[in-house]
């Protein structure tokens, strides 16, 4: 298994506050996804720590004798590190004061996925059908939950980029975890809300299909393009 990425500053952008990175474990793949926020460089100085600090913390500790309990605790202290670098960050320079990013960090070892996220950046398992791993922190998404819009309302609300927990925003973050299991074949696709908001989770699912895991992430941000994305794009692809 190896892990594929593209990211795409996106339609009118004038910087790439999306992150990409990933790494070959001794008996495992990990890929970790952020999409900052925040001005004066604040957003990309944000996402770049984070994953930083992550696929480091990953790295120098994750052992192949772990069992799913140590694999959850260290994907969840990696991302509470980095949440308090940003937050210490954001507090000492005051023109990045407030500044955050979503997180997204997968790590597959054995056929099971385990899945980290703050914010609203995703993660869909791919099978013989697209599912969505992760729920979104987000203000439409609680709407949602209460009943209070429609799953259509979701998708075209106005509020639907605010975000309702995020990495270095607050001095603690608690992240959601997920653990699946991926057959013989299936993919994890990792992205930000420029690919999620724009390309249809059916048009994911056909890409994944009928194109190699090379093709994708490219394919999947064209998309979003063509689907007029004006926001950052990126998407890994696992398989």
């Amino acid at each position: 298994m190896m892990v594929y990425a593209h990211t795409d500053i996106g339609n009118g952008r004038s910087e790439n506050q999306d992150c990409v990175d990933s790494a070959v474990l001794e008996d495992a793949v990990f890929a970790v996804v952020c999409d900052g926020m925040g001005g004066s460089n604040a957003g990309r100085e944000a996402s770049s720590r984070a994953v930083a600090i992550i696929k480091e913390r990953i790295i120098k500790s994750y052992r192949s004798d772990f069992d799913i309990n140590k694999i959850r605790n260290l994907l969840v202290a990696a991302v509470k590190t980095a949440n308090a670098v940003v937050y210490d960050l954001g507090s000492a320079v005051p023109e990045w004061n407030g500044m955050g990013t979503t997180c997204v960090a997968c790590l597959i070892r054995n056929g099971l996925v385990h899945t980290v996220n703050v914010g609203d950046s995703r993660a869909y398992l791919v099978t013989h059908e697209i599912r969505q791993i992760t729920k979104d922190h987000s203000m439409v998404m609680n709407l949602y939950e209460r009943g209070d819009i429609t799953k259509e309302e979701l998708k075209n609300h106005p509020k639907r980029n605010v975000i309702t927990r995020a990495v270095g925003v607050a001095e603690n973050v608690e992240p959601d975890y997920f653990e699946n299991e991926l057959p013989q074949g299936g993919a994890v696709i990792l992205c930000t809300d420029g690919l999620s908001n724009y390309c249809d989770e059916g048009v994911m699912f056909r890409m994944t299909k009928d194109l190699s895991p090379e093709e994708l992430p490219k394919a999947l941000v064209k998309n979003a393009l063509d689907n007029g994305s004006g926001d950052n794009i990126t998407a890994a692809v696992m398989k």
